[in-house]
């Protein structure tokens, strides 16, 4: 027999009270430096770990509050045939959809929403990588292509912030043809002279980056973002190649051009904001513009420093001979 348990702990707690119940996740460990981060400073961060930088993943709405001004409105989707191909593995797909739907409160892995990003209209399309790990279905090209359509009746830009996995293998070739439609629909966008910006967030990868996501007017990736089309490994493999490091991440995409440029989180909003009104709002006459001074045709121009002066340690070349006089 003990005591201490049996006797002098429900003594103490009589005098003390009972142990109170904690909330569970009043604290989130950062994936890239494992460090603790408090639930409410985390908001207020923008789920970026305030230790390291670590852009952590969001859902679909959260990320459309993020970037449009309060009070946008959230579209109705196209609904699309919900099994197709009748596919089970596993498990059925009906059951992976309604588990996926239970867990997100989402009906397909994008949200479509428009408003105003400060107060510049603009549609907005967001992919939850939590539903199916962001995955292109027939239901994901539907929305896609509902957003364009938005978008042109608006006579507003449209935004596309990607984190997918790709195609859906459940739903086999229509999940591929969605790749085309989903080009068409940025087609339309910019064939009615609006803008079509590509936000690429971790991850962007597969089918999604080989069809809209890399059709962007201007290319935006969040800091340290995966993307790509294949994983890392599959390419060392083909190409019996090391791979440089970070290679597929938004910072060496943008080195090699790829994209535009890389913002963080806390600096989206404001970025979309200019963007939209550098190429939507028409410059007032009389504006004075400023052009870069150019060097008058026929300048000469000095050779390379490689070719002008001779490297160390090697002899310069021999001076060409005099033209003879007349």
């Amino acid at each position: 027999m003990n005591w201490i348990s049996d006797w002098a702990l429900p003594k103490i707690q009589t005098l003390f009270g009972t142990k109170r119940d904690v909330p569970e996740n009043l604290w989130v460990k950062c994936p890239s430096c494992e460090q603790m981060v408090f639930h409410r400073d985390l908001e207020r961060g923008l789920h970026v770990c305030p230790h390291c930088g670590h852009h952590m993943r969001i859902g679909a709405t959260r990320r459309l509050d993020y970037t449009l001004d309060a009070g946008w409105q959230r579209i109705e989707l196209p609904k699309a045939p919900l099994d197709p191909l009748r596919f089970r593995d596993q498990r059925r797909y009906v059951d992976r959809l309604k588990e996926a739907q239970t867990k997100t409160g989402l009906d397909e892995a994008v949200v479509v929403g428009h408003g105003t990003i400060e107060g510049r209209r603009a549609v907005v399309a967001a992919f939850d990588f939590n539903f199916l790990a962001g995955s292109m279905s027939a239901g994901v090209g539907e929305a896609l292509v509902a957003a364009a359509k938005l978008a042109v009746l608006q006579d507003a830009p449209l935004i596309v912030f990607s984190a997918s996995g790709g195609a859906r293998m459940q739903e086999g070739a229509l999940s591929l043809m969605q790749m085309p439609r989903t080009v068409i629909a940025t087609r339309m966008v910019k064939e009615a002279g609006l803008p079509f910006i590509a936000v690429l967030c971790d991850p962007t990868t597969g089918g999604v980056t080989a069809s809209f996501a890399m059709l962007g007017d201007i290319q935006i990736a969040e800091p340290k973002a995966l993307i790509g089309f294949a994983g890392a490994r599959v390419i060392e493999q083909t190409v019996r190649e090391k791979l440089p490091e970070g290679f597929q991440r938004a910072e060496y995409l943008l080195e090699h051009g790829i994209l535009d440029m890389v913002v963080k989180r806390g600096d989206m909003k404001e970025t979309l904001a200019r963007l939209i009104a550098l190429l939507r709002e028409p410059v007032p006459p009389g504006t004075p513009v400023e052009e870069p001074e150019l060097e008058p045709v026929g300048a000469a121009v000095p050779p390379p420093p490689d070719i002008a002066a001779p490297r160390p340690g090697r002899p310069a070349p021999p001076a060409e001979p005099a033209a003879p006089k007349n």
